[in-house]
């Protein structure tokens, strides 16, 4: 068994996540996005989907960013519909 690094719950079913040379150890994804996710510096919320990103730093999307003063980008969106 591996114990969570954000919770500390000692969980036969925890994972490993290997991101920019460290290794992490998580028993959910809920802990693993808490300790993981970019934080939108406008809204605070931890961006979980696509976001967006200028000049190093995240948006959780392109109204956030805008609202920072940032100019230009757009939301992922499918438009082939």
């Amino acid at each position: 068994m591996a114990v969570c690094e954000v919770c500390g719950n000692d969980y036969a079913l925890a994972f490993e996540v290997h991101a920019q040379g460290s290794v992490h150890v998580f028993d959910s994804f809920e802990c693993a996005i808490h300790k993981m996710a970019p934080v939108c510096e406008h809204c605070g919320c931890k961006v979980i989907g696509h976001g967006v990103e200028a000049d190093g730093h995240f948006y959780c999307c392109a109204h956030c960013a805008s609202a920072k003063g940032v100019e230009g980008l757009v939301d992922h969106r499918d438009t082939s519909r």
